[in-house]
């Protein structure tokens, strides 16, 4: 323990360690503290969870096949668990897993978790004034990437790409005028990647690793191409990446951009830009997915619409990185709190909200 924390801080963080030993968990000190801030201080942040609680958090989430649980608050490891797949997960590990990592974790394709990562990647290249997201996909790629008539191509930008209103259909056919609704096509976000790599006259490997895995220490994240069942899909590649790496994801969010040692990885203003609600859908932003909105337009066919927030349970300004089979990256910048799922599909369909409100329960003073 660091000196200067007083009696009360110790005895929470013994009872939190015991916890995570007789759960499986790491209770370690995560990332490295942003500049200005000492291991120490982020030590004394660290707030009253609830034992009981907690344990429930990791049971329900063990109970909906998960493979990975990591929940980090204040900096700090509060609970990491990771959960073999079962003898019946052949499709699963065939589709989506790529081994094992030193700390035990799978090596999971995240899915639609990727998209925030390039949304991430995109205002990094608009801060390096490579990248104008008002501008026609085209200027990037030149006519003809659609199915839509050069007039009407001409009209789709970069930024109806991240926003998901591109007014395409996942052929690639139009079928709403640009900006118009919300429709959540993944063969058309798959676009960004290429306008990423001419706009930066580099492969997308080459620019992750770059300008986000290597300032974030994510040493274990990489792109990978899909089985034929996947890239049929029209998004060939996955990233495939552990919690922690997708943690450190969640980090930079909390930081306003900031990599451990101080490095710029994104500006604030590109950051808020990619977390603004978007005109066609309240939960959603550029790639990212937003919580405490009038509504919500979901994934899937005729984007259905659901009133009220995202996610009840869930405190009003959680952000997320969602991906098929429940994949998740939660964080609460109010709450300086990151939540990452990883694993099969939940059989429960109202996992998020049954999670969160288990976390409520736990989490210190309540959600």
């Amino acid at each position: 323990m660091t000196a200067g924390l007083d009696l009360n801080t110790m005895a929470r963080a013994g009872l939190l360690c015991l916890t995570a030993a007789m759960l499986g968990c790491a209770s370690s000190p995560c990332f490295a503290p942003p500049p200005g801030r000492t291991a120490g201080a982020a030590l004394q942040l660290r707030a009253d969870w609830d034992a009981a609680a907690l344990q429930e958090v990791l049971a329900y989430a063990r109970s909906q096949k998960t493979t990975g649980l990591l929940i980090i608050h204040d900096r700090q490891i509060v609970a990491e668990q990771h959960w073999p797949l079962p003898g019946d997960a052949a499709a699963f590990r065939a589709a989506f897993v790529h081994g094992q990592a030193p700390d035990g974790a799978l090596l999971e394709d995240v899915a639609s978790q990727q998209k925030s990562f390039i949304a991430i990647l995109a205002g990094a290249a608009v801060d390096r004034g490579l990248l104008d997201v008002e501008r026609p996909v085209s200027a990037y790629l030149g006519a003809g990437w659609s199915k839509a008539a050069p007039a009407a191509e001409a009209r789709i930008s970069v930024r109806h790409l991240l926003e998901m209103n591109s007014g395409l259909r996942e052929d690639l056919r139009p079928e709403a005028e640009p900006g118009a609704r919300f429709f959540y096509n993944t063969p058309a976000y798959a676009v960004t990647k290429r306008v990423l790599e001419q706009a930066a006259r580099q492969p997308l490997d080459e620019l992750t690793r770059r300008w986000l895995t290597e300032p974030l220490g994510m040493a274990q994240t990489d792109w990978r191409a899909r089985p034929a069942a996947l890239a049929d899909s029209g998004n060939p590649t996955g990233l495939v990446t552990t919690p922690r790496d997708i943690a450190r994801m969640g980090q930079l969010v909390l930081d306003r951009g900031l990599a451990p040692d101080g490095r710029r990885v994104i500006s604030s203003a590109q950051l808020d830009l990619l977390l603004q609600r978007s005109a066609t859908n309240p939960a959603y932003g550029r790639l990212w997915w937003l919580n405490g909105g009038s509504h919500a337009l979901l994934a899937g066919a005729g984007a259905p619409r659901r009133e009220g927030p995202l996610i009840a349970a869930a405190p009003a300004d959680l952000v997320a990185a969602l991906g098929a089979h429940d994949r998740k990256l939660f964080v609460v910048p109010s709450r300086q709190l990151i939540v990452v799922r990883t694993g099969q599909a939940a059989p429960a369909r109202d996992f998020n909200q049954q999670l969160w409100l288990r976390l409520a329960l736990a989490l210190p003073g309540g959600a």
